[in-house]
């Protein structure tokens, strides 16, 4: 162990064997071990004893550990029920002073919908690779006491994420994603701070939550971005043509809405979005 109480790669490893535990891609298990790269995460994240921090997918514990002494409160959501039922006792054996301030729920954070104890109000996780698009907007609209928040994923959906419009890389995750928050890129993770090491490079995604835009609400909206980058290369008239009925039906709607009928998607705000959905309701 490290000596300020977080898990090097030896700890790691020796907690991952005392399991049986092999890492899993099906469920993008890659431990981060690297002490200095939590320390960094935390201090990023601004995480203060106010703080109910909700961490998503914290596996072996090494994140856990660092934000259990800068938060009030940290609520672990955990896939693996092995690895839900070991955390506990690994804070207890590495920090039993901060013990009482881990809640532990065994589940699925892409479809969990009830969480116990004080609301969470800031996200902080090293996401699953695989599903960390739709477990962040899935917590977002969960839970509104979220107002910001600081994950680890994969370097290409951490540009995506970030993308503003008119970008090679906006797109589907971009535009939800600022339905919610206002996001920026918050720096590179190396692979070596993992085990195994993955096959992909990491990055660091902040965000802050902001008031949505109010033409329309969140099902409507979501229908026209879905819709509109189904079919990139298309403007916008004829990506929306089966959404609003016709190419002629899109372009009006898009008119009312004040858009450009030939603009692409990949152009538009989420805000346009909105209006959009408002003017074909």
């Amino acid at each position: 162990m490290t000596g300020s109480g977080l898990l090097g790669p030896v700890e790691i490893r020796g907690l991952a064997a005392d399991l049986g535990l092999r890492p899993t891609k099906a469920l993008g298990q890659n431990f981060l071990h690297d002490a200095n790269t939590v320390r960094r995460i935390v201090r990023a994240a601004h995480v203060d004893q106010a703080d109910v921090v909700l961490e998503i997918g914290p596996g072996l514990g090494s994140l856990t550990l660092g934000l259990l002494p800068a938060a009030g409160a940290v609520l672990a959501i955990e896939i693996d029920a092995v690895l839900a039922g070991a955390l506990p006792s690994t804070v207890r054996r590495h920090r039993p002073e901060l013990a009482d301030r881990l809640t532990v729920v065994a589940a699925d954070a892409l479809t969990v919908t009830d969480l116990p104890g004080p609301a969470p109000t800031t996200l902080v996780a090293n996401l699953p690779y695989n599903v960390a698009v739709p477990v962040l907007l899935n917590m977002l609209e969960l839970l509104p006491s979220l107002r910001r928040g600081l994950v680890m994923v994969q370097r290409e959906v951490a540009e995506r994420l970030a993308a503003p419009p008119g970008s090679k890389v906006y797109g589907v995750p971009s535009v939800k994603a600022a339905w919610y928050a206002a996001v920026t890129l918050a720096g590179p993770v190396p692979r070596q701070v993992f085990w195994p090491v993955p096959n992909v490079d990491s990055a660091l995604v902040a965000f802050t939550r902001r008031e949505p835009p109010t033409a329309a609400g969140r099902l409507a909206t979501f229908a026209v971005i879905d819709a509109a980058f189904a079919q990139r290369r298309k403007g916008l008239r004829a990506a929306l043509a089966g959404w609003a009925g016709s190419p002629d039906a899109a372009e009006d709607v898009l008119r009312r809405a004040g858009v450009d009928p030939r603009a692409r998607g990949e152009t538009v705000e989420v805000a346009a979005f909105a209006r959009i959905a408002a003017a074909g309701s």
